[in-house]
């Protein structure tokens, strides 16, 4: 908790970190309203799923692009920038009055959200080698308490009955409390470094880690998107506990994260992915009993099991000899986006013609995969 301590006492790592909370607090506000988008416009689960692929197209399609621009204006402005612009398409997607329409929003809402995710990263990256702090553990739980503060939302959709109103309402708290901080880190530049000639072997270290990352944020992203229609669909849970998954998966996953970086200190990263994913293949197996009440806790389970994977992964990829940290950070966020790329589209396809269930079964596989790759990740640095 020592990090969290050090956000809440220097506004110079709360700004960053709040920053976190915002991409978070906007796309979870949209996916809570992902039944009801789906509702209205008709659509199967099918269609759904290449529409959450159009967004997920537009966090990876910047990938190539954002280090250059990120070097080019500044790190601290890049990630303000990166606030304005998800902000302002955060809206698009619950405004959509087509299918087609609704694909094009999330592909921008998508797109300024990558930028933004890679600027905020690669800051917090630079702040801890200047600074000599360890805080970016902490910085991943305030994206999970974004989570949280939309889950604890979707208790407004029936007072408020309004979806447009009820994004509004999230755009303004994203956008207020970052222009009250937005000039702790505005300035910021990434450091100079020696570049040593570009090989494939700089990267070699990160390959593996890369697939854990691909998997272990396609099964975030795929909780995010699916927990309300699982149990809505599969649970037949009372409306009023559609919100429930996502949101014991948010508590559990900021709760994890402010945590990470004393528990990475003592127990070191292979050990903590290998114990996150043991804690996941618990949870999904809860989930999977398909009981209203058992399947929330599940997903809770979860979401304290991939807390632990992530943000040791962004802080390895920043830290790469001879790379500059935008581009390490856009090497793991490229790799993990890449799983959120390809999980919406599968899974819905899987939940169409089979069952979300199926769906279901499919990420416990997964987690399994990852279990064994973290026993070679560990043998191969041993």
């Amino acid at each position: 908790m020592k990090s969290l301590g050090l956000i809440f006492s220097n506004a110079r790592y709360f700004g960053p970190s709040w920053v976190f909370a915002s991409i978070n607090i906007l796309f979870g506000t949209w996916a809570i309203y992902i039944p009801t988008v789906k509702e209205n416009l008709g659509i199967d689960k099918s269609q759904l799923g290449i529409a959450i692929f159009c967004l997920s197209l537009g966090v990876f399609i910047v990938f190539p692009f954002a280090s250059s621009i990120i070097n080019r204006i500044g790190v601290g402005k890049a990630t303000w920038y990166g606030v304005l612009i998800s902000c302002c398409t955060a809206i698009l997607p619950i405004l959509s009055p087509s299918y087609y329409a609704l694909m094009g929003s999330l592909f921008l809402f998508g797109a300024s959200n990558g930028f933004t995710d890679i600027s905020m990263n690669t800051l917090v990256t630079e702040l801890e080698k200047k600074d000599n702090a360890k805080f970016m553990s902490a910085s991943h739980g305030f994206f999970s308490l974004g989570g949280v503060l939309a889950g604890l939302g979707s208790f407004l959709i029936g007072p408020l009955d309004n979806p447009v109103l009820h994004m509004g309402l999230a755009i303004a708290l994203v956008f207020i409390v970052n222009l009250m901080f937005y000039k702790n880190f505005m300035n910021e530049v990434a450091a100079n470094i020696e570049k040593e000639t570009f090989s494939l072997k700089l990267f070699k270290p990160l390959l593996l880690l890369g697939l854990i990352s691909f998997i272990a944020m396609g099964s975030e992203g795929a909780i995010v998107d699916w927990s309300g229609l699982y149990l809505k669909e599969i649970s037949l849970a009372p409306e009023a506990l559609w919100g429930a998954g996502f949101l014991g998966f948010q508590v559990t996953m900021t709760l994890g994260r402010f945590l990470g970086d004393g528990v990475s200190a003592s127990m070191g990263s292979v050990k903590m992915v290998a114990l996150g994913t043991v804690l996941s293949i618990i949870g999904y197996a809860l989930v999977l009993t398909t009981s209203t009440y058992l399947a929330i806790v599940g997903f809770a389970i979860c979401g304290l099991g991939f807390s632990a994977m992530v943000p040791e992964l962004f802080r390895i990829g920043g830290n790469v000899k001879g790379v500059d940290s935008s581009k390490g950070v856009s090497f793991i966020a490229g790799a993990g986006y890449s799983g959120f790329l390809c999980a919406p589209p599968i899974l819905g396809f899987l939940a169409d013609n089979y069952s979300l269930k199926t769906s279901f079964i499919v990420l416990l596989a997964v987690a399994l995969f990852i279990l064994g790759a973290t026993a070679i990740l560990k043998k191969r640095r041993g």
